[in-house]
């Protein structure tokens, strides 16, 4: 597939509903601290609305709080069209379908952050396709790592948008992975709903608690725990 219809990272850009501002271009910085507290403890007096199909797993026992486990991630990808530097970065869903054997190189990032989690990701986890920066973002479908992180060629290719000068084929800087379509969600989940959930759990327990969607909220490439990816899912229904 020609390389400018590929999805765009190149310092993140963010949701329109997540911003105060109109973001541009910025680029987050590796030494970002992890969340760690890993609450799944669900409102007390009160059930919140995607609870019910939410299966709790129960926290292993232990007087200190373990490190978060990453097992499921969350891609963002521009599903409308936008140009930078004439080149249109639109990459949506439909864009994955339309590949052969509905699988594509998820090319093109350019945070230090973002490309630590690409290389996280292993054969077989399952991700999250979120539309990104458009009108309403949300979450439509979910693909699996088919191939991990290996590097990412555009970043020798001085036609390309994302030429990085600066790195060399000995040590490459930047990786990709390939994922695949899996299926679409049985509905479209927008970052409005998943919001609303994220600060119900902030405020009484719950596994959205530290969703990075929403501590990290530039970051096109980020990673779910096991009980986030759950939880999510649960709002299919």
């Amino acid at each position: 597939m020609p390389w400018p219809s590929r999805k765009r990272d190149k310092e993140a850009v963010a949701d329109k509903e997540e911003s105060d501002a109109k973001i541009a271009k910025i680029e987050e910085k590796t030494s970002d601290k992890q969340e760690e507290d890993k609450s799944a403890k669900p409102p007390a007096g009160k059930s919140t609305s995607g609870w019910k199909n939410w299966k709790r797993k129960a926290p292993e026992s232990g007087g200190e709080e373990s490190k978060i486990t990453y097992c499921h991630w969350l891609l963002k990808s521009e599903p409308e069209s936008r140009l930078e530097k004439g080149v249109d970065v639109k990459f949506s869903i439909d864009d994955l379908k339309a590949q052969p054997n509905q699988t594509t190189c998820w090319d093109g990032v350019r945070n230090y952050q973002a490309r630590n989690f690409l290389r996280s990701m292993k054969l077989g986890q399952q991700a999250f396709f979120y539309h990104s920066n458009c009108k309403e973002p949300g979450i439509v479908a979910i693909v699996e790592i088919v191939k991990e992180a290996y590097p990412d060629h555009t970043q020798f290719d001085k036609k390309h948008l994302y030429y990085d000068s600066t790195s060399k084929k000995e040590n490459p800087k930047w990786s990709m992975v390939d994922v695949q379509f899996v299926r679409m969600t049985k509905r479209f989940i927008p970052l409005s709903e998943i919001k609303v959930h994220h600060l119900a759990h902030k405020a009484n327990g719950g596994p959205l608690k530290n969703m990075m969607l929403f501590a990290k909220q530039r970051l096109s490439v980020q990673p779910l725990t096991q009980e986030e990816f759950d939880f999510v899912l649960s709002l299919e229904e």
